[in-house]
């Protein structure tokens, strides 16, 4: 089974980053090492394409689950493991490198958890919170042989998140939590979907400057998760899908002071998003439209 295994994961690595648009053999590697079956427990399975229903794999093959697809963790609260080619293209976009820190929220059972290990190689550290009980003890369970993994069983929005290069939020949020904010090392990129519970929304990156108050960003493609608890508002979930119907991908900077002017795509309690670049911008790279369902 093992090597059946390995010879589905090698197509499958192939496919995501094919689907993702990404060449970086790294990114193809991770995926092509770490074992879904592990994360998913027993089969048969429910999957799921995009926004489509659940349908139930006719035994537990693990061909099933080398596809790019939804794996369902709790299918009645639609929670996933979830698309492995969007995340793909978001990880490629944040360009995680080895040794660095890296703070996930919202870990679920913990797969891309261990991608994201992948990435950062044994020199590096990455801290997974999962709000939820049972996901946790799955998560730490499954991660236990990685040492350099470190899971929180609590809320990732906290005021003693250590410094961190990337913050990797998979959990949907109406604004970008002043803790991640204040955790990023310069030059750390905070990726996260500014999407409220139930709305199709958009992928941001947001990366620190060396000083200063705009700070580059641009969204990496549409995006839709489970809501992040504690960063959900209705107004703001309104306001927002009437800022995305007017197009997104003009989106250059975040700004977290000054009054919004005739820049301004959309604007929260303390930050505005302007499609005025910041002063260094980020590396371009094409948002990528199609990539929705996480």
């Amino acid at each position: 089974m093992e090597d059946r295994s390995a010879k589905y994961r090698a197509f499958y690595a192939q496919l995501i980053c094919a689907a993702a648009r990404t060449t970086d053999p790294r990114i193809e590697q991770a995926f092509r090492t770490v074992r879904r079956e592990a994360f998913v427990g027993p089969g048969p399975w429910s999957i799921s394409v995009g926004g489509h229903p659940y349908v139930a794999t006719p035994d537990d093959d693990p061909a099933f689950l080398y596809q790019n697809t939804l794996l369902a963790l709790d299918p009645a609260r639609g929670l996933n493991i979830g698309m492995p080619g969007a995340h793909a293209f978001w990880l490629g976009g944040c360009g995680v490198r080895e040794g660095e820190t890296v703070i996930q929220i919202g870990a679920g059972s913990g797969y891309y958890t261990a991608i994201l290990a992948e990435l950062t190689g044994p020199s590096g550290r990455v801290l997974a919170y999962e709000i939820d009980e049972r996901l946790a003890a799955l998560a730490r369970e499954n991660l236990k042989g990685i040492a350099h993994v470190a899971l929180e069983d609590r809320s990732g929005i906290a005021s003693d998140l250590p410094n961190a290069d990337v913050i990797y939020v998979c959990a949907g949020a109406a604004q970008p939590a002043v803790e991640w904010l204040d955790a990023l090392r310069p030059g750390g990129r905070l990726v996260f979907p500014l999407a409220p519970e139930g709305m199709l929304g958009g992928m941001l990156m947001i990366t620190r400057p060396d000083a200063g108050a705009i700070w580059p960003a641009k969204f990496l493609s549409r995006a839709q998760f489970i809501g992040c608890a504690g960063l959900q508002d209705a107004d703001a979930g309104r306001r927002l899908a009437e800022a995305f119907a007017r197009g997104w991908e003009s989106v250059q900077s975040l700004r977290r002071a000054g009054a919004p002017d005739e820049t301004c795509w959309f604007a929260g309690e303390g930050w505005w998003l302007s499609t005025a670049p910041a002063p260094v911008p980020t590396d371009s790279i094409k948002p990528h439209a199609d990539l929705t369902q996480a």
